[in-house]
């Protein structure tokens, strides 16, 4: 899979007065974001930071997509392959890196890429800084009975208690803790979103016909299980054990419960492309969700008609 570019590659200039452009590439899992990136990175002289919660880990490649160095094409990509998959690695710690990599990149224009929205969006609006969890307080708190609790929160903080269900009792524990630790609402504190660079993102989302999808995700999971897929988790399952289920990821998870007996390989095949199928719905709803992002239909549009009118929207950011 090697994208080749569309015409000659060219330099838009990354400034916008003070501020730094960037693009996102975002849309559901196998809908077709790697190639696009890749030539639009080569025509803006730029980088790709991937937005790939699963991609992050070590020795996670086929069940991940993960692309392959002969198929970046020369162009750098940020953030693959950097964790231990036993390791825990946060959205606050993603966010630190995409920064690190933003605030050096003055010379680059940088490509967000990926379907992991939480992740994109700890970058592109920042995150909100609350404060660590306080033992002493929530010993306290866990000890009170939960309807109590619930009172107690709307009274300090009703907007809190109408986004929380009753019976979450560990949400409204939080809600109350950081009350007491902070003397602020956790409502209003958690919309002090902190974002920690100076970029403006040109969003873009790409789509494909559902079913459509669905049946290239099926495909997909056939290939990946003909890569040896199941042999890339057996060798994680031998180095990591039962302790790499807990990351949860699709199509490991599913292979570790089959080298485990629980399931049978073709039940666990037809997990992974369900589970994968389901992922990708709750992408959609994520990023339908924000208006900011402009979306692209492969199937009504081509590659080269897309990669053109993104080029001509960043240029005009």
């Amino acid at each position: 899979m090697k994208a080749e570019p569309f015409g000659s590659a060219f330099f838009v200039k990354t400034k916008r007065g003070e501020e730094m452009k960037g693009i996102v590439i975002a849309g559901p899992t196998g809908v077709g974001k790697t190639e696009l990136s890749i030539k639009l990175a080569k025509a803006l002289n730029g980088e790709i930071v991937s937005a790939d919660s699963a991609q992050v880990y070590k020795g996670m490649d086929i069940g991940t997509a993960k692309i392959k160095e002969q198929e970046k094409n020369g162009v750098v990509h940020h953030l693959l392959d950097i964790v231990e998959p036993i390791k825990k690695y946060s959205v606050g710690d993603y966010q630190r890196k995409v920064n690190e990599i933003l605030n050096v990149s003055e010379d680059k224009n940088i490509l967000l890429v990926g379907g992991t929205g939480l992740y994109i969006d700890s970058v592109v609006r920042g995150l909100s800084v609350l404060p660590e969890s306080d033992s002493q307080i929530r010993e306290k708190l866990m000890k009170e009975n939960g309807e109590n609790l619930f009172k107690l929160l709307c009274e300090i903080d009703p907007e809190s208690a109408e986004s929380i269900h009753p019976n979450n009792k560990r949400r409204v524990e939080r809600a109350l803790e950081v009350f007491y630790k902070t003397g602020e609402k956790f409502s209003e504190l958690s919309k002090k979103n902190i974002k920690g660079n100076n970029f403006k993102f040109l969003k873009v989302a790409l789509e494909r016909d559902r079913e459509y999808l669905y049946e290239r995700i099926n495909r997909r999971v056939e290939i990946m299980m003909e890569n040896g897929l199941l042999k890339e988790v057996e060798s994680l399952y031998e180095k990591y054990g039962e302790s790499l289920k807990r990351i949860n990821i699709i199509g490991y998870t599913e292979l570790v419960d089959y080298i485990e007996g629980k399931i049978n390989l073709i039940e666990a095949k037809e997990l992974i492309k369900k589970n994968s199928r389901n992922y990708a719905k709750r992408q959609f709803t994520w990023f339908k969700n924000d208006d900011e992002y402009i979306w692209y239909d492969l199937d009504k549009m081509s590659e080269k008609e897309i990669f053109l009118d993104i080029l001509e929207k960043f240029n005009r950011l």
